[in-house]
């Protein structure tokens, strides 16, 4: 019963949840251990492409997780229309590592090659910004056909980075990132003990636990395998004590950016890719946390990204997305705040003025993160597979929409040398099995089912329903 003139408050929707600080202290410090390593192998990939000395290194991943804690505030707490406002951290896009390695070398390499990058993430962060409007009325072009089939892929072509943490051998104490992904790695039976035991434990503590315990199962797996490759002498931390205590990164640390119309063009369409990743990976956090998303949904998350990104090249950092290795994790845990992930922005800005507190994380041995990283990254292929089930099968074309696009996925994720087949601009498209398989996606849905025949009732009503969701106040 209520009484007259007795207002009940609607409780939050999850993803506005805030919950109690220890909470999200742990909560956001998974999210940062479960990131990490994703995070700082782009800026030593470039490091070494590019003949940057360490401790122009060291700068380049402090900067980068600083701009990574600054660009996930950014995009879960959110302002104006800048920011999707949903579970979603924002790291270096794998996508422009071969593009910005390619015009640094262009540019002569070292600082002068870094600065003309730095010129290219700034520009196209500010197209992306602008056109993000006009590339979130595209939604009625991401039917659950292509969404599904966007999140299957991602998930399905990242296990292969988790397998291969898992059977890399022991890292040395520089923690030689570069090893990850090279076919003439050793493989030790120990690596994969380490990462199979990791995924096992968290297995066990999500079966064996309900509550607390159970939704920080990465955390503590992760801390658990650290640990004991500790003792058996597989974790080293002698890196700690040479890092300094505190790092703080500053604009144009490396010099004033140089603008290069070639390399402009070519990290636009670094970002335009980009951008096909970010909304398959913002429809998969909703499927996953309950929240319809919209055209203004879209145009907020790559607002964002554009953003973040401009960020990125003044702070010294690269272009930014949302990880998928955090979609899985939100999924694993079914922590849905929003609130989590603000926390760990805060955590990474910590670490990214803290050399100290970066290498102690930085101790994680490889395999550890593999086993971790398995989990979560079959947890988004588990989304996708959700998705899916919305779709009508009866119909054949959406079986060769997925069924094309997922075989040409894993043919680039199993087979990356086919990129060298290309020209430069293409290797783009075929050095990535997502990107090849996000385009497929989208290019045979346009070609089945909005061009060369009558639209079905149901797509009709669909593209009905899309339009007057572009047309709805605040995209």
């Amino acid at each position: 019963m209520t009484s007259a003139g007795l207002a009940t408050t609607p409780a939050p929707h999850p993803v506005d949840e805030v919950l109690p600080a220890p909470r999200l202290v742990v909560y956001g410090i998974q999210h940062v251990l479960a990131f990490y390593a994703g995070a700082v192998i782009v800026p030593i990939l470039l490091a070494n492409a590019i003949k940057l000395d360490t401790a122009q290194l060291i700068h380049l991943i402090n900067a980068d997780l600083f701009t990574c804690g600054i660009a996930s505030i950014i995009q879960s707490v959110g302002f104006w229309k800048v920011g999707v406002r949903l579970p979603l951290i924002q790291g270096v896009t794998f996508t422009a590592v071969s593009p910005m390695i390619a015009i640094g070398l262009a540019a002569g390499g070292g600082t002068q090659g870094l600065v003309t990058i730095y010129g290219s993430v700034i520009v196209a962060g500010l197209f992306t910004f602008l056109i993000a409007p006009y590339f979130s009325r595209l939604i009625r072009y991401f039917p659950p056909v292509v969404t599904g089939s966007v999140i299957t892929i991602i998930g399905v072509a990242l296990l292969p980075v988790a397998a291969n943490d898992a059977i890399t051998a022991m890292p040395d104490p520089a923690r030689n990132f570069a090893q990850i992904g090279v076919p003439a790695a050793q493989i030790e039976l120990k690596s994969l003990l380490y990462a199979t035991g990791t995924l096992l434990s968290i297995v066990l503590l999500q079966r064996l636990f309900k509550g607390f315990i159970s939704t920080i199962a990465v955390l503590l797996g992760l801390v658990g395998g650290t640990t004991v490759a500790f003792l058996l002498g597989d974790a080293r931390f002698e890196e700690v004590s040479g890092a300094a205590w505190v790092g703080v990164t500053t604009p144009f640390h490396f010099g004033v950016p140089a603008f290069s119309i070639t390399a402009i063009l070519s990290m636009i369409l670094v970002m335009l890719i980009t951008a096909v990743e970010t909304t398959g990976d913002v429809f998969a956090t909703g499927e996953i946390v309950g929240k319809d998303i919209e055209s203004q949904d879209i145009a907020r998350a790559l607002r964002a990204d554009g953003l973040s990104t401009a960020i990125g090249g003044v702070l010294n950092s690269f272009p930014y997305t949302c990880f998928a290795e955090n979609v899985g994790l939100v999924r694993l845990t079914k922590v849905k705040s929003r609130w989590v992930v603000a926390s760990a922005g805060v955590v990474m800005i910590v670490l990214g003025l803290l050399p100290k507190a970066g290498a102690l994380v930085a101790g994680i041995p490889h395999p550890v993160l593999g086993g971790a990283a398995l989990a979560m990254f079959a947890t988004v292929a588990v989304v996708g597979i959700q998705t899916l089930t919305r779709v009508d099968f009866t119909d054949d074309r959406n079986i060769v929409i997925v069924a094309t696009s997922l075989a040409l996925a894993m043919l680039v994720t199993v087979q990356p040398n086919i990129q060298y087949l290309f020209p430069g601009w293409a290797q783009i498209i075929f050095g990535s099995g997502i990107t090849l398989g996000s385009l497929c996606a989208i290019v045979l849905n346009l070609v089945f089912h909005h061009t060369g025949h009558p639209h079905t009732p149901e797509e009709a009503i669909a593209d009905a329903t899309a339009r007057s969701h572009e047309s709805a106040p605040g995209a």
